[in-house]
C-alpha cells in the first residue's frame, strides 16, 4: 500500500518537486489529514492507475466479452438514517449556524470485477484507482494552474437529462441556483487567500455526463484569479490553503464543517478529497466525487449533494441515488 503523508510534509514534498519541476500525482483526504504524493517516475501501474483528461498510465479497455458479463449493484441509502442527518442539517440552517451543507452518505457496492478491472471498463473526466484505497471517476475540477493563473469549477445542480426541458427545469430551479450562488461566493473567498483579480468568468454553465444509469446534466461556473510569481515553490501550501473545497462543504465553510461532523453518521476518508497532477509546468486536480472506497472487503459507494433551506428530504436523498453511477466506456 502507497505511503501516507501528514499535511505538513506533503505541502513540503509539492512545494519542493513543483520547484524542481518534477512531475507528480498526489491525493489527499478530505480532512487534509492523509496525503499521497508520487513522483511520476517511481509510480507503479500495480499500485496506481490514473488518467486526467488524456494524461496517465496504463489505459488498456477491458474486454468486450468481459465487459458484457459484468454484474454490480448499488444499494440504496438506507433512508431513515439519511433523514436523520438531513434533519441536523435542516436544523443547523434554521439557526442561522449555515446556509449551504454537503451533505454525504455511503452505501454497499457489489460488483463481480475488481477495482483495478472496473478502473479499465470506466472513462471519466478525472480517474484514478490506487490499491487497496479507492477507486474514483470524477467529472468536477477542483484547481488548474497554469501561467500564474488560478482557476476553480465548482459545480452543483444535478437532474437526469430524460426530464422534460431538463436543461430549462435545471436552470429555473430556485434552489439549485441558490446553492450554485452560495458555492461560487464560496470559491471567491478561497482563492482570494492565494490570488488577485478574481473574476468569474463563466457562470452556470450545463455539462451533459454520461452515466451507467442513463445521461445526467450538471451546472458548473469558472472562477479565475493570479497568482504571485513564485508560486511554483509554495504549490503545496496554495493547494492546502484551499481545503476542504467550498463544493463539498457548505457556506460558510468553517460552520459547515462543524455541521457536517454532528450529522454525518460515517468516516468520509478520502471521498470528497482532491486528486491531482503536476505535470509540465501545470497543475491539473479534481474533487473527488463519484467515489468507491476499496480500503475493506466491502466496496462502498459514497455520494451526497447540497442541502439549502428550501430542499426536500427525498428529493435530495433520490438526488444521491442518481450520483450512485458506474461510467462505463
Amino acid at each position: 500500500m502507497l505511503k501516507k503523508h501528514r499535511s505538513a510534509t506533503a505541502r513540503r514534498l509539492m512545494n519542493e518537486l513543483a520547484a524542481q519541476d518534477t512531475p507528480f500525482l498526489f491525493a489527499v483526504n478530505y480532512k487534509g489529514t492523509e496525503t499521497i504524493v508520487l513522483p511520476l517516475d517511481e509510480l507503479s501501474e500495480q499500485e496506481c492507475l490514473y488518467n486526467f483528461e488524456g494524461m496517465g498510465n496504463l489505459d488498456t479497455p477491458l474486454s468486450p466479452s468481459r465487459l458484457a458479463e459484468v454484474k454490480w449493484h448499488v444499494e440504496k441509502p438506507d433512508f431513515e438514517a439519511y433523514s436523520r442527518a438531513f434533519t441536523r442539517v435542516q436544523k443547523a440552517i434554521a439557526a442561522g449556524k449555515t446556509r449551504l451543507v454537503n451533505l454525504t452518505c455511503q452505501v454497499p457496492f457489489f460488483c463481480d470485477l475488481t477495482p483495478r478491472e472496473l478502473y479499465m471498463a470506466t472513462q471519466a473526466k478525472y480517474r484514478l484507482w490506487i490499491r487497496g484505497t479507492l477507486l474514483c471517476f470524477s467529472p468536477e475540477t477542483f484547481l488548474r494552474i497554469e501561467q500564474g493563473e488560478i482557476k476553480s469549477y465548482p459545480m452543483k445542480g444535478t437532474i437526469r437529462a430524460d426530464v422534460p426541458e431538463a436543461e430549462a427545469v435545471l436552470l429555473g430551479n430556485e434552489k439549485e441556483a441558490e446553492e450554485h450562488a452560495s458555492v461560487v461566493e464560496l470559491i471567491k473567498q478561497d482563492l482570494g487567500k492565494v490570488a488577485s483579480r478574481l473574476e468569474v468568468r463563466r457562470y452556470r454553465y450545463v455539462d451533459t455526463l454520461q452515466t451507467s444509469n442513463g445521461p445526467i446534466l450538471e451546472t458548473s461556473s469558472e472562477v479565475v484569479g493570479q497568482l504571485p510569481k513564485d508560486y511554483r515553490a509554495h504549490l503545496g501550501d496554495i493547494l492546502f490553503s484551499q481545503l476542504p473545497g467550498g463544493s463539498i462543504t457548505g457556506m460558510p465553510k468553517l460552520e459547515s464543517i462543524k455541521v457536517i461532523r454532528a450529522s454525518e453518521e460515517y468516516n468520509r476518508g478520502f471521498y470528497t478529497g482532491v486528486m491531482g497532477l503536476y505535470a509540465d509546468g501545470k497543475l491539473n486536480s479534481a474533487v473527488m466525487i463519484r467515489f468507491i472506497d476499496c480500503s475493506s472487503k466491502q466496496l462502498y459507494y459514497k455520494a451526497g449533494g447540497g442541502i439549502t433551506a428550501k430542499s426536500d428530504c427525498l428529493s435530495e436523498y433520490n438526488e444521491v441515488i442518481t450520483k450512485c453511477y458506474v461510467p462505463l466506456r
